[in-house]
């Protein structure tokens, strides 16, 4: 017995769809100032969106004339768009994949963004990586779409002098490798 046109449209139709299903979705790279593009040669691979905490202490200034909240670290779960947590982010800074995988980056530019009340964009470069997974080819890393995140404005002062403060932001992070 031949199937009938409609029944092999319909075969068809759900073969492609659940080829859609099982392929990795695209990752495009996100519009930034030039300053916060890659080099030449690299491609995006990996998005993850990231929330948690900027940490800070009160601590004297470098010339010791006043007092700061100083940047420590991050601590972040990191997620995939369909919020599945895929790792986690901590100082270094040190992204972290739950398959055991690194990439520690090193600041190369920033830039405000279009949120004043949120820390800077910021490209990184790979300074290393360890493991055998989904960091391990990175080369550049992205920091874009921030919330939040800025030092606290408590007072920062002698009396509070190592008082610790932990500032929720989010993030988005973009991973790229040689082309």
């Amino acid at each position: 017995m031949q199937p009938s046109t409609l029944q092999s449209t319909i075969l068809a139709t759900a073969a492609l769809v659940a080829a859609a299903c099982t392929t990795t979705p695209t990752v495009s790279a996100p519009e930034v100032p030039a300053g916060l593009r890659p080099p030449a040669g690299q491609t995006v691979f990996l998005e993850t969106l990231a929330t948690g905490v900027q940490i800070y202490e009160c601590a004297p200034k470098s010339d010791q004339s006043a007092f700061e909240w100083a940047f420590r670290a991050p601590e972040a779960k990191l997620m995939d768009r369909a919020g599945k947590t895929i790792g986690q982010h901590y100082g270094g800074p040190t992204w972290e994949s739950n398959d055991g995988s690194k990439v520690v980056g090193e600041v190369k530019a920033r830039d405000p963004g279009p949120n004043l009340s949120a820390i800077p964009w910021l490209l990184l470069s790979a300074k290393s990586t360890s493991g055998n997974g989904v960091f391990t080819p990175t080369t550049s890393i992205q920091r874009v779409q921030t919330t939040g995140g800025l030092a606290p404005s408590l007072p920062c002062d002698a009396g509070s002098v190592k008082q610790m403060a932990r500032v929720p932001y989010t993030a988005t992070y973009y991973f790229y490798r040689a082309a």
